[in-house]
């Protein structure tokens, strides 16, 4: 049950991004949900023996599959929107090669403070320093893709699309 139910969170994440989108927009989900997923490691530093430290894994973990859940999807589909159709394979090779060194670096780099202090405060620290990473999300001014850029420039009257004007 300690796996299970993060694991279904993440199923349950994936399955709201669609409708979250459709009603709050693919900016204010990408924002919010990019924040949520970062607050919830900072509630392993209270980890404890027992029933109720277990419980708590549990918890923080099905809180942060679950808010993961939503944001990879937006933010995969936001990309690949805006990636050109010839770089797609690039991009997402870019991706993963990125993605696996900064999960090992990080990993490293919070495995050597832990023998420089102790588990509790490599934690806490790589919690706090989480809590940094979606403040690019909050410089994210438009979140539409091609397609709807192309729409709203039909809606326009010609002379304002000329002139840059709304």
């Amino acid at each position: 049950m300690a796996f299970a139910l993060p694991c279904v969170g993440g199923l349950i994440g994936a399955r709201l991004a669609q409708p979250l989108v459709a009603r709050f927009g693919r900016r204010a989900v990408l924002v919010g949900s990019g924040i949520v997923r970062v607050c919830w490691p900072v509630g392993l530093v209270f980890v404890g023996p027992g029933t109720a430290g277990l419980v708590l894994v549990v918890a923080v973990q099905l809180a942060l599959v679950t808010s993961i859940g939503v944001f990879n999807p937006v933010s995969a589909a936001f990309r690949l929107d805006r990636t050109p159709p010839e770089r797609v394979a690039r991009v997402l090779t870019a991706w993963t090669v990125t993605g696996k060194a900064a999960v090992a670096a990080a990993t490293a780099a919070a495995g050597l403070l832990a023998g420089a202090t102790d588990t509790r405060t490599a934690v806490a620290v790589a919690g706090l320093l989480l809590l940094a990473t979606p403040l690019p999300l909050l410089c994210l001014r438009d979140a539409r893709t091609p397609a709807e850029e192309r729409e709203q420039g039909r809606d326009q009257p010609r002379s304002a699309v000329r002139s840059g004007r709304p």
